[in-house]
């Protein structure tokens, strides 16, 4: 079962990223850039998984107790996983909303900020000086080191913005 799973894993990444890489082929050589980088290791390691699967390497360093389950902790509450759990997956969630509805320039340095003073109950100074090294860093990189275009989030598309 274990290795079917896996399988379908790296199946499922393969085709995921070899997607990627094909689509942005024919794209700019700046809009390609990102997605190649990145699109190419994936698809090479997802294929070495496959075939690790495949040839059986991964049931036999198991038979010979080479690999062992990961496990994080056992002694944390059910309940107390779930709900970190799902503050995590809320800030993911709220950070993909801000993206759409705002636009990356907006959503990068605001998601940054409400983290640290939301959830790393961290102080109103160093909150806004992290948050505008952030933003400095993306800004500088992507938009005038990579000059990379990031589209208008809805609401300003709503505005007429």
């Amino acid at each position: 079962m274990h290795s079917k799973a896996s399988l379908a894993l790296a199946l499922g990444i393969m085709g995921v990223s070899g997607y990627a890489v094909i689509a942005a082929w024919a794209w700019p050589w700046k809009a390609s850039l990102f997605p190649l980088v990145i699109g190419i290791p994936v698809f090479v390691l997802s294929t070495a998984d496959a075939l690790w699967v495949l040839l059986g390497r991964g049931a036999q360093a198991t038979e010979r107790g080479e690999i062992k389950d990961f496990q994080i902790a056992q002694d944390v509450p059910e309940r107390v996983a779930l709900g970190r759990t799902a503050n995590a997956t809320g800030w993911i969630a709220g950070f993909f909303a801000a993206i759409v509805l705002l636009g990356f320039p907006i959503a990068v340095p605001l998601f940054v900020f409400l983290y640290l003073k939301l959830e790393g109950r961290e102080g109103w100074i160093f909150s806004a000086v992290f948050t505008a090294v952030v933003w400095v860093f993306f800004y500088g990189l992507f938009d005038r080191l990579l000059h990379l275009p990031f589209p208008q989030g809805w609401v300003a598309s709503w505005l007429g913005f």
